[in-house]
């Protein structure tokens, strides 16, 4: 108590000090007084300045994708969620059994229709193939002596049959002759058959020997790769984990579109044509335009929607497969 005593007095003003020493002591106290004022005002102007006008609002450069100025195109209010598709997707594999000795292809390399992916062992179906080969070339052999032997064997049966008018040949000769010629016949058409037989085993071969080159159906982009060299590949699942079915699967990006379901008591409101502004998950502030290109005639039991398939109107290289987006239906109108 003392001390709080002690701290007042020590506040007070020394009158009497002020006094004796001429008016000096006052002056630092009138110079922490108007310094206070200035700070005190300073203060008050800061806290009572008026905020400054809000900025013009400024117009839209653009309006967004699928809606006009002139409102030609207004959201319908429904919007669905669903994935991007492609209609043309496919895992190639192999039409025999056989061991994988090259892969030509990664993931996200383009190929056209018709190249090479794979080549698996012909090791077999090449040795049939020579064996046809083969075989066709000894036919052809055999044709060609044969008809050199016909051919004389038909002049000596002219010459005969001329003999034996005039009585200088046997009957016996001429038959001898006639059969000749028939045999050599006959022999002639057997290797000709022989030497077709074996042209269509050639083909046949060739066929399957074909198939040990594995080649991409369309042309697309290979998104997954299934097979490395040394494995086992086989059209049909077999050996358990260590038979291979595919090689890649590609994708046709000239195929993507969206599927939606949309709920069936609001599936009256979507037509055939109709414009749409779809938004990828990935890519939150890009419109893509699109229009419904087909409503699905039939609904899930399970869970009461219709599929709708949605075009895009211009492809981009930031859709992908599989990805997800979310559609906004519009409304078309006369502007």
């Amino acid at each position: 108590m003392n001390d709080k005593r002690d701290l007042l007095r020590s506040l007070q003003i020394d009158r009497a000090s002020d006094e004796g020493g001429g008016g000096g002591g006052s002056l630092p106290v009138l110079i922490g007084v108007a310094a206070g004022a200035l700070v005190i005002g300073a203060a008050a102007g800061w806290f009572l300045k008026p905020a400054p006008p809000a900025p013009p609002p400024t117009e839209t450069a653009q309006a967004p994708i699928g809606v006009s100025r002139s409102g030609a195109a207004t959201a319908s209010g429904l919007t669905a969620s669903g994935y991007v598709v492609a209609r043309r997707r496919a895992t190639v594999a192999a039409e025999v059994t056989g061991r994988v000795l090259e892969v030509r292809v990664e993931e996200g390399q383009r190929v056209t229709q018709g190249e090479v992916l794979a080549v698996l062992d012909a090791t077999l179906a090449r040795a049939e193939m020579q064996s046809a080969q083969a075989r066709i070339a000894s036919a052809t052999a055999e044709i060609a002596a044969t008809s050199a032997d016909l051919d004389e064997a038909k002049r000596i049966l002219t010459r005969t049959n001329t003999l034996a008018e005039n009585a200088f040949a046997s009957k016996a000769t001429l038959d001898a002759a006639q059969s000749r010629v028939a045999s050599l016949e006959a022999r002639l058409n057997q290797a000709e058959a022989q030497r077709n037989a074996s042209a269509r085993d050639a083909d046949r071969a060739g066929g399957q020997l074909a198939r040990y080159q594995i080649r991409a159906p369309f042309s697309g982009v290979v998104v997954d790769k299934a097979a490395q060299p040394g494995e086992i590949i086989s059209p049909v699942s077999a050996g358990g984990g260590f038979t291979r079915t595919g090689i890649c699967t590609i994708v046709d990006m000239e195929s993507l579109e969206i599927e939606v379901d949309v709920n069936e008591a609001f599936i009256a409101r979507v037509s055939n044509g109709q414009p749409v502004q779809a938004v990828l998950d990935a890519y939150p502030d890009v419109v893509f335009p699109a229009k419904v290109i087909a409503t699905i005639p039939t609904a899930s039991r399970d869970k009461a929607t219709v599929r709708v398939r949605i075009g895009f109107d211009q492809l981009d290289a930031r859709i992908l497969p599989d990805m997800a987006i979310k559609v906004t239906f519009l409304d078309e109108r006369a502007g």
